[in-house]
């Protein structure tokens, strides 16, 4: 029966959708519900996507996003087109991921860093994703060749060297074992340099990895931070608190970029901070002819991001780069603190509280204080938030959380630190005092006034902590105190990260026995609880399935796929097949295959013919004078210098052709440095041009190496060149043997593969230490005779007849320096182990079962056993 002209009936459970307030218990059942059900979505749904689907969604890109059609095109837009159509698969699982995180309330993972290098993001997608082939067939049925499209991506400008590394490993880590994480970092507008060779010199010239429009980033408008510089502090008598007052402001804008696990539909997020200026353009100084003064606020707010690692030689880069690790730091604590208030268990209190208020329960008065006074529990925050300093460069985390927690969220001193300490943990990657970074404190005083108080006031906290457990050990607390004395006051970073953390962790179990026992160690001595070691990893998606497809398919083959997902132990099992001889051969097929790659790029960029028969030894890293590329060029000297002879006396010998290769950046005011990368150019063009030598040896400088670089050359390496003074594994991973010191992770290796399956030499920690205590006299290397000839060589001008000169300053500092890194104490070490190396390359059934043991042993070097590590000890165990 139909009623008309009256009021529409209301259903009986309208009414209970008002008045019914459900319990706590039914609530959570729900929540619960919910969670399980998002759960479900995210590991059940598979990504396959038809061929027809990606094809239908490139053009969809091409024509609505882009505004273009196939006709009129470019290949940049074929890039764009097929980046959007990955990206909106990523989308889906990316929304999920978040909305599960929220749902479920889990401890979230926040990784500070001011480098992640990261590399090109289309062909990481792809396999991660689980939808390399599908993707290439549907550019195939568009008549677009992928490999070529992929060539048009940017490496992402956003790191250096094995820090940055590190932290992308860790990323991609996080996101396939299901980790709840967020990587923060800056979005450098330049990044690192773009690194040319002129005349054998390093010029640096901008990268602008931006200048095309960046599929991959969303820019997130709604969280928008403000960021404080100078001004002065005030004590708010009436409010009894101080006040940050009169400071500059400086605007955070995030840009988040997805990080996709490996085949398992999560999909976290890197956040990127970019700076602009509080202000708006000055039109009106700008018509009258004011053009500098229109903008100078501008560029100066912007300049902060403009560049990873300004020069620090002068004091305005200094104090540049001291705006960057805050401006990173604050963003960072900024959305931590966002995301912590914004938590469930917090809403549901504050809808409990106006439910309550709502239906007028007897004896319950109305509440009229701040959410986060009243609804935030911040105690809870440790088992809620943990952040992970990587290295000392974001330390300023730690004053600018008591900042917040105390001048914002008015939380007692005990209380914040309480909550500070026990929701951070730093990792430190050096043990040369010279790198821990040191402020001055006028620096700070200027630039963060608020912060040098908090810092006096920890300091003064630790030094009468230190009172307590050493009565009377007045140098302890000197050496231990955060400020250290001199003519220059100086805020030690390291000593901060250590009392402001619950636990601190070294990179490699020497490396963290070291930190214990000598730069460390009065900190051991007084909380031994909070040192770990967690031996760093890489990621096996990138550094193995995407840049060494065929090793990765004949493992696969060979022992199964787990290995790269989350069950990085089985690939120990390859070992079983270093004496299966079809094994070994297709192996060696393999190698030589990545080899003709790298040398047609080779050839192709310096037009100079590589000998693919030849033994490629490889040091990729940066150009620093402890990572001792001069002991590689040494050797290379030598082997020249061996040649010339034995084609003077007419002597026939087993010489193994090498093709070494050297590659890495120099920091722009790192004048040692950047003579060493000359004079490796300089010692390769006599060496490539001789005639007599021909293809039997071969020396090339790798300029511009980054991640995109060390995707073709470490498939293609043979022997990888670890040779710093003692006291990584992607190279390992790709079938390399090792030559190196027992330094850092090297030892580990050499107990994994077998001392058998790696080339070691050199002083040991202690014969260093023991050496410099006795008096270390690098002349007394030179009774060799091979290693005078190489330094007369390079003093007296063999290697530079332009000018004989030039490198007078390196041999000064090898020789009456003092030769601080020990490289010609170590020279003969090298060169009798070097002749080991080229014997066993001689035998082919022995290099490569020794390569299959090297790839088996990589097992333990995966960043997926790391970040569980992490996870388990640090991260989760509170």
């Amino acid at each position: 029966m139909s009623v008309s002209g009256g009021h529409k009936r209301r259903s009986r459970s309208s009414f209970v959708s008002v008045r019914y307030v459900p319990t706590d218990e039914e609530e959570e059942r729900h929540r619960q519900t919910e969670a399980q059900n998002l759960r479900v979505s995210l590991h059940q749904i598979k990504n396959i996507e038809t061929i027809l689907n990606l094809v239908d969604n490139f053009n969809r890109h091409l024509h609505l996003t882009l505004m273009v059609d196939r006709f009129h095109s470019s290949t940049q837009e074929y890039y764009l087109a097929l980046s959007q159509a990955l990206r909106d698969i990523l989308a889906k699982n990316w929304i999920r991921t978040q909305q599960f995180y929220q749902m479920t309330g889990s401890k979230r993972v926040y990784y500070l860093s001011l480098e992640f290098y990261i590399g090109r993001y289309m062909r990481n997608t792809l396999i991660n994703l689980d939808i390399n082939e599908q993707m290439t067939q549907a550019a195939e049925a568009l008549n677009i060749k992928l490999n070529d499209i992929e060539e048009l991506e940017d490496d992402a400008a956003l790191g250096n060297g094995g820090l940055g590394r590190l932290a992308a490993c860790f990323l991609d880590s996080m996101a396939t074992l299901g980790i709840p994480s967020y990587g923060y970092g800056i979005r450098y507008q330049f990044g690192i340099f773009k690194q040319q060779i002129v005349d054998g010199w390093q010029v640096e010239v901008p990268d602008d990895w931006l200048r095309h429009p960046m599929p991959w980033e969303i820019r997130r408008i709604q969280n928008e931070i403000p960021i404080q510089f100078y001004g002065k502090v005030i004590w708010n008598e009436s409010m009894h608190i101080f006040q940050w007052i009169d400071y500059e402001t400086v605007i955070a804008e995030a840009y988040d970029y997805p990080v996709p696990g490996y085949k398992n539909n999560i999909v976290n997020t890197m956040r990127l901070f970019s700076a602009k200026a509080d202000c708006d353009f000055n039109f009106k100084s700008f018509n009258e002819g004011e053009y500098i003064q229109a903008v100078m606020e501008r560029n100066k707010a912007e300049r902060i991001t403009c560049v990873l690692y300004p020069n620090d030689n002068i004091a305005e880069g200094r104090e540049l780069r001291l705006k960057q690790e805050y401006f990173l730091i604050a963003a960072s604590l900024h959305d931590i603190l966002r995301r912590f208030k914004g938590e469930k268990r917090w809403q549901k209190s504050l809808k409990k509280e106006t439910k309550q208020q709502n239906l007028q329960i007897p004896n319950k008065q109305p509440h009229h204080k701040s959410i986060s006074a009243t609804f935030v529990d911040f105690r809870c925050m440790p088992e809620m938030v943990a952040i992970q300093l990587n290295d000392t460069h974001p330390s300023l985390a730690i004053p600018e959380m008591m900042r917040l927690l105390l001048d914002i969220e008015h939380l007692s001193w005990d209380d914040a630190w309480f909550i500070t300490v026990n929701c951070f943990a730093y990792t430190n990657h050096t043990l040369m005092p010279e790198a821990i970074e040191r402020w001055p404190v006028q620096m700070i005083e200027k630039l963060l006034p608020r912060h040098l108080q908090i810092i006096y006031e920890i300091n003064t906290r630790h030094l009468r902590n230190i009172r307590d457990h050493f009565p009377s050990d007045d140098d302890r607390i000197r050496r231990m105190s955060i400020i250290e004395e001199g003519s220059i006051q100086l805020i030690n970073m390291a000593y901060l990260s250590i009392i402001g953390s619950h636990t601190v962790n070294g990179v490699a179990q020497i490396h963290s026995k070291l930190l214990r026992e000598s730069m460390f160690k009065d900190f051991y001595e007084l909380t031994p609880e909070k040192f770990q070691n967690k031996t760093n990893g890489i990621t096996f998606r990138r550094w193995l399935a995407l840049c060494n497809p065929d090793l990765f398919s004949l493992i696969v083959e060979c022992i199964g796929e787990q290995f790269i997902q989350n069950h990085y132990q089985s690939l120990q099992s390859f070992r079983q097949f270093a004496s299966n001889k079809n094994i070994l051969s297709r192996l060696q097929q393999i190698k030589i295959k990545n080899k003709l790659r790298l040398a047609r790029m080779l050839e192709d960029e310096y037009h100079i013919e590589i000998n693919v028969q030849s033994m490629f030894d490889v040091q990729i890293k940066r150009i620093h004078e402890y990572k001792r590329a001069l002991l590689c060029l040494l050797h290379a000297i030598t082997l020249y210098n061996r040649l010339k002879k034995d084609n003077r006396a007419n002597k026939q010998n087993t010489f193994v052709p090498r093709t070494i290769i050297i590659g890495g950046k120099a920091a722009p005011g790192y004048a040692v440095a950047k003579k060493i990368i000359k004079l490796i150019n300089d010692v390769a063009l006599i060496i490539n041009n001789d005639a007599e030598i021909g293809n039997r040896l071969k020396l090339l400088f790798v300029k511009n190496y980054r991640v995109t670089a060390a995707e073709y050359i470490i498939p293609a390496a043979d022997l990888s060149e670890q040779i710093s003074l003692a006291g990584t594994e992607a190279i390992m991973l790709n079938g390399a043997l090792t030559i190196g010191t027992l330094d850092g992770a090297n030892i580990e290796m050499r107990e994994e593969c077998g001392e058998e399956n790696m080339y070691t030499f050199g002083f040991t920690v202690e014969e260093v230490q023991q050496r410099r205590q006795q008096g270390y006299n690098p002349y007394d290397s030179l009774q060799n005779e091979e290693l005078r000839l190489a330094i007369d060589q390079i003093r007296d001008g063999y290697f530079s007849p332009d000018d004989r000169s030039r490198f007078h300053d390196i041999i000064d500092t090898l020789l009456r320096g003092g030769d601080h890194w020990m490289v010609l104490g170590d020279y003969q070490a090298y060169i009798t182990k070097q002749e080991e190396v080229a014997k066993d390359f001689l035998q082919p059934h022995v290099w490569y079962w020794k390569c299959i043991h090297n790839i088996g042993a990589a097992a333990k070097f995966s960043s997926d056993r790391t970040i569980e590590e992490y996870a388990k000890n640090i991260w989760f165990d509170f």
